[in-house]
């Protein structure tokens, strides 16, 4: 293997420090840390109101939060899914891809999954920033109530939501650094608040026994009875964050933090719990639906700080999923479940990257979701539907992934059935919201699932019915290409040759190519060149490899480039011939007219090849609409010249015709003098045109 360029940088590693728990904080954290925002407000709005709650009521409610962030954050999440890690990367696609060789239809849970949390991630950052602005709504500063009416709430909402989206092009470690000491403060702030309630009514610890959380479900307290878990479970909605993020930080670090979020945030919800038993029956709040006691429970001369501490927290929480999300696109284009977008990477560190067309249908998406609810409590709502759904799938995905580590069938069952069982509840209790709202993260889900689904069925069709793209070894095409460089008869194309392609086990490579460089138009050049890109892990690798085949006219390149290097393939092409040739593996290529004095290196160009649905496609109408949208997806999305460099170079794309299916061929018949020729519509239609002129 040879060196491109001496380039190393050392890469940060995600290990457990200082500076590494405070960047988690940031990074991590927001969409769980923020649920207390929001989540007491929509369990005492969802039973009627302040009026209709009772002490029983309300120990059962904060005792099911408490078991919910239990089973499913610390259990599930951090405990299980967290070791499920593919190289580092989380997220039900980095599982999927850990277990996939199991069973081929493991990847409908894994599209399911994927395509429900990119949809709650649209939601969140919209729920939770608009919550927190809420809190300001008709508060005096310095005796101006800057925030008066909803319309104003929504505009501030979108100022903070587009600024969010804005500093993502920096990468999460630079957020991480600015966002963390933030996340600390709010955390400890938020358990501060909550223990200085508690410490007024220790009572309210008898929540930690769940007979209260099982009582509330069956009491007639409840107004709404099992539905109340679809509240309950917005507590627990930043757990699949969680999960995707653990390539932004590392294991270690999430496991140094969880225990002190956790401690903060169940204080925080024991102390509201302890400020709604106390003024449950007071005549200001009855009937009221409208206040929030996560901000009722501060004292009025902290209050200010404390929806400002807020408003910076939902602005983290949108981060979570956001980051999130950008992992989890990446993951579904390495496995061809969504077509190949441009991938920018910040920072030194793999795992933290930013996607520009993610980050802009988002922002798009956000702003349209907080025009279309209005109010927090209408996307409260909609909240969490999606969400349930990714869980289940998480869970049936993590029972293969204890089976491939062959773990004992009776526990991979009591896992699967213990938290399946409870997320199937969390489900349908969820599925009340649907007509309130949950059908635009429904639909939002559908689209993205139908596209993962035309990419990938549309690969299926196009590996299994494709006529004539089979694969082909260069070696059986040796002797023609060796003829076709030295015929004379065909004028010299271009000295150096370059097919951007795959070459395979045993020289193999599409047929397409072949038929480019001999059937379609003869290209005649002086060397032919076959180059594959590797992404690797590490950020700086430019190393290559090649291999002529006893020629001097065949190269097969490998190119091994880090994940931060822009694939100029031109450029290094370049260096990769002056290395040959100074080697004495190729002749020297002198050109007569240049600019560039003693120029050894001929010309290049570049054909890529684009694949055409042809006419002559015979499979049926189902299979048909799916390959256009696919083709449709493909010419959108970032083309090969932009993805290989090659802007600037000579390139050529050569469309060739994809066959699906066996073709018929309508076999002509030969007339003779004797036969009598057909008449034709031109014919029908000179006939009336003679009338016409009588």
């Amino acid at each position: 293997m040879n060196s491109l360029e001496q380039k190393t940088k050392k890469q940060p590693q995600h290990k457990l420090s200082a500076a590494g728990l405070v960047i988690t904080l940031g990074v991590v954290y927001g969409d769980i840390g923020t649920s207390p925002l929001y989540v007491m407000k929509s369990i005492i709005n969802g039973n009627g109101g302040m009026d209709h709650v009772s002490y029983d009521f309300i120990v059962g409610s904060v005792s099911l939060i408490f078991w919910t962030i239990t089973l499913l954050t610390t259990i599930k999440y951090v405990g299980i899914a967290l070791r499920a890690d593919n190289n580092g990367e989380g997220g039900i696609f980095a599982l999927y891809t850990l277990v996939r060789r199991r069973a081929r239809w493991l990847v409908i849970p894994a599209m399911i999954g994927g395509a429900a949390l990119l949809a709650d991630g649209m939601l969140t950052p919209a729920v939770t920033v608009t919550t927190a602005i809420e809190g300001l709504k008709g508060m005096k500063i310095a005796n101006h109530i800057p925030i008066a009416t909803q319309g104003h709430v929504i505009l501030w909402t979108m100022v903070i939501l587009t600024f969010l989206f804005f500093i993502q092009r920096f990468g999460t470690e630079i957020i991480g650094r600015a966002f963390g000491p933030i996340m600390l403060i709010w955390f400890t702030f938020i358990g501060v608040l909550g223990l200085s309630y508690i410490s007024q009514d220790l009572s309210i610890l008898r929540a930690l026994n769940p007979y209260y959380a099982i009582k509330l479900l069956v009491s007639p307290e409840n107004k709404l009875g099992l539905l109340i878990l679809g509240s309950v479970f917005l507590a627990t909605t930043g757990a699949e964050a969680l999960y995707s993020d653990l390539g932004h930080v590392g294991r270690a670090n999430i496991y140094g933090t969880w225990p002190y979020v956790k401690i903060c945030l169940i204080l925080n919800y024991f102390g509201q719990a302890v400020w709604i038993i106390q003024h449950a029956h007071t005549t200001a709040y009855n009937h009221v639906t409208n206040f929030n006691p996560f901000f009722e429970i501060m004292p009025q001369w902290l209050r200010l700080f404390g929806i400002a501490m807020a408003t910076l927290a939902a602005i983290i929480a949108s981060q979570a999923l956001i980051s999130g999300s950008f992992t989890l696109v990446s993951e579904a284009i390495k496995l061809k479940l969504l077509p190949r977008l441009h991938i920018v990477y910040p920072t030194n560190l793999k795992g933290q990257l930013y996607i520009p067309s993610v980050n802009l249908i988002l922002w798009l998406a956000c702003l349209a979701i907080v025009m279309f609810f209005r109010t927090s409590s209408a996307m409260e709502a909609a909240y969490g539907l999606a969400i349930t759904v990714t869980m289940l799938m998480t869970t049936l995905l993590l029972y293969q992934y204890l089976r491939s580590k062959n773990a004992k069938p009776i526990l991979a069952w009591l896992m699967v059935l213990f938290f399946g069982s409870i997320e199937l509840i969390f489900f349908i209790s969820s599925a009340a919201k649907f007509l309130h709202g949950g059908y635009v993260t429904a639909f939002i889900a559908f689209v993205i699932l139908a596209i993962m689904f035309i990419w990938q069925y549309g690969d299926y069709i196009k590996n299994n019915k494709s006529y004539h793209t089979e694969d082909v070894s260069l070696l059986a095409y040796k002797n023609q290409l060796n003829d076709l460089k030295n015929d004379a008869d065909y004028p010299l194309f271009t000295t150096n040759l370059v097919y951007m392609t795959r070459v395979k086990d045993k020289y193999r490579i599409k047929k397409d190519i072949l038929y480019s460089i001999l059937d379609k138009r003869p290209k005649r050049a002086e060397v032919y060149w076959f180059v594959t890109v590797n992404v690797t892990d590490e950020p700086y690798t430019a190393s290559y490899t090649t291999e002529m085949f006893d020629t001097d006219y065949m190269v097969n390149v490998q190119l091994y480039l880090g994940f931060r290097m822009e694939q100029r393939v031109n450029v290094f092409l370049r260096q990769i011939i002056a290395d040959m040739m100074k080697s004495g593996q190729l002749p020297r290529q002198p050109q007569r007219y240049t600019t560039i004095p003693d120029r050894k290196v001929g010309d290049f160009s570049f054909v890529l090849i684009q694949e055409n649905l042809s006419p002559e496609t015979q499979i049926n109408g189902w299979e048909k609409v799916i390959i256009q949208l696919r083709l449709f997806l493909q010419k959108i999305t970032i083309t090969p010249t932009t993805w290989f460099g090659l802007e600037y170079a000579d390139s050529l794309v050569e469309h060739v015709p994809l066959i699906l299916g066996k073709p018929y061929f309508h076999k002509l018949h030969r007339l003779t003098r004797l036969d009598k020729i057909p008449k034709s519509d031109t014919d029908e239609e000179n006939e009336l045109e003679d009338e016409d002129q009588s």
